[in-house]
């Protein structure tokens, strides 16, 4: 099947957030059926950055019906392409014209000369679903993991689920504590330090400073956008002896009853004791106290000890999906 010839591809800031809100209710829709996650207040959120119409992006109209969209954010040097939806009678070509709206995209980033690098990750789509445009790029694809993890729900086995009724054996000098707002800076810290020559550095080039970690770290915690942070189910672990962060999970809810953890580190000399697993497990025990059915989280397929972890805790894999970075520069693209 072929993308009708009558498909049109216009400038997103053209239209207004009533025009777009029937697919953005749409793909709030597919976003609780796949992932379990209550997309409303994410899309609350887009719509009023589409009426302030800032967001670089396109639309597709097919026969003048307005069918699928995309759109970015810069950081500074850098874009991310946030999103790409669309609908069609065949599931085949809704994924091209998501293709041709993402091929738009792609070719006006790339002749950006102030953007030197451009990321994205869109959950929604299974690997390989919206390669194409970006490989004809030039980007370098990461496979990722989307995990869960659900709650056991017959009588009697939750008290048995991983880290219920459980304490971790931790030094005397490390303390188990809640997330609070002094947190912040040294979780930055914390975050910008575990991630040095990880893969996951070269997908989120904000783990490469502190500033970008910072910046990070206000995304999951004071923005909606993933979710309401759950600061009673996200817990450190701090070296009394030096007053630093040794690990940490956080975590924020994404529907009523389903949690997300949006970070879990361990600092480097703090590795190979047990720390992460205590951390979820704590964390894990106390979303099941609190009614949460489910958790979700993502990795990084080529993280294997990671995944090893989470699949030991009870995680199974619910779907593949690709992280696309593409660094101008290495790819050649200069003079633009």
């Amino acid at each position: 099947m072929t993308v009708a010839t009558q498909l049109e591809i216009l400038d997103l800031r053209h239209f207004s957030a009533r025009q777009l809100r029937p697919l953005i209710a749409d793909e709030a829709r597919v976003w609780k059926q796949r992932l379990h996650w209550d997309y409303e207040s994410s899309s609350e959120l887009l719509l009023q950055y589409l009426d302030s119409r800032i967001l670089p992006g396109f639309v597709a109209l097919d026969r003048g019906r307005l069918c699928g969209f995309t759109f970015c954010v810069y950081e500074g040097h850098k874009a991310v392409v946030g999103d790409a939806y669309a609908v069609a009678s065949e599931p085949e070509q809704a994924l091209q014209i998501t293709d041709r709206l993402l091929s738009h995209l792609l070719d006006l980033l790339v002749h950006s000369p102030d953007i030197d690098r451009i990321e994205s990750q869109m959950l929604l789509y299974d690997a390989g679903a919206i390669e194409k445009s970006f490989l004809e790029t030039g980007f370098t694809l990461y496979p990722r993991l989307f995990m869960e993890y659900d709650m056991p729900m017959v009588p009697g086995q939750v008290d048995r689920m991983p880290g219920q009724g459980t304490r971790p054996s931790l030094p005397e000098y490390i303390e188990l504590a809640g997330w609070t707002a002094s947190c912040y800076q040294p979780a930055a810290e914390l975050i910008h330090s575990s991630y040095t020559n990880h893969i996951d550095a070269q997908i989120n080039d904000q783990y490469r400073s502190l500033h970008g970690s910072l910046r990070f770290l206000h995304n999951i915690v004071r923005f909606p956008g993933c979710g309401v942070f759950e600061a009673t189910a996200s817990w450190v672990l701090r070296d009394k002896r030096t007053d630093t962060l040794a690990g940490m999970v956080l975590c924020s809810r994404v529907a009523p009853e389903v949690a997300h953890i949006t970070q879990i580190c361990v600092a480097e000399p703090y590795r190979g004791r047990g720390f992460g697993r205590m951390l979820l497990e704590r964390c894990m025990a106390n979303l099941a106290a609190t009614g949460f059915t489910a958790i979700t989280l993502t990795v990084t397929a080529s993280n294997e000890p990671a995944v090893k972890l989470y699949n030991d805790l009870g995680f199974f894999i619910k779907h593949h999906f690709d992280a696309m970075v593409l660094e101008k520069t290495r790819a050649g693209i200069t003079g633009l």
